[in-house]
């Protein structure tokens, strides 16, 4: 009963322990934005971004983003002989939970990570016993 026990303990520390997950976008237009999951420095948190091209194109980005860069407004520059003109302007909004920059509705899964190890742990405790 006590090796259960242990290994219910590390299997928690694991799924605790873990890095931030996050969806990550390079660029995005419009609707599109292509993600892929991705897992965050020490210091950063997920972001979704929003922002304006030429002020009629929406476009996003999602990834990790340092903390204090979180919820600023960034104009991204265009060097142009001496003069800079703006590209876009871009509204990073952050958040501090697993794959929290999802589209609106999706949840995260947190729960299911913990879960799964949860699960594992006992299965382990029965193979090794």
């Amino acid at each position: 009963m006590n090796r259960v026990i242990i290994l219910f303990a590390v299997g928690l520390c694991f799924a605790i322990g873990q890095a931030l997950q996050c969806y990550k976008c390079e660029i995005g237009f419009g609707d599109l934005c292509i993600t892929r999951k991705t897992t965050c420095e020490e210091g950063e948190h997920c972001f979704s971004g929003v922002g304006k091209a030429a002020g009629f194109l929406d476009i996003k980005m999602k990834g990790c983003l340092e903390t204090a860069k979180c919820n600023q407004t960034e104009d991204v520059n265009f060097p142009n002989s001496g003069s800079n003109t703006t590209i876009y302007s871009m509204t990073k909004t952050c958040c501090n939970s697993d794959l929290c920059n999802a589209a609106p509705g999706l949840p995260g899964t947190s729960v299911l990570s913990l879960a799964l190890a949860s699960i594992s742990a006992v299965f382990a405790a029965n193979v090794l016993v």
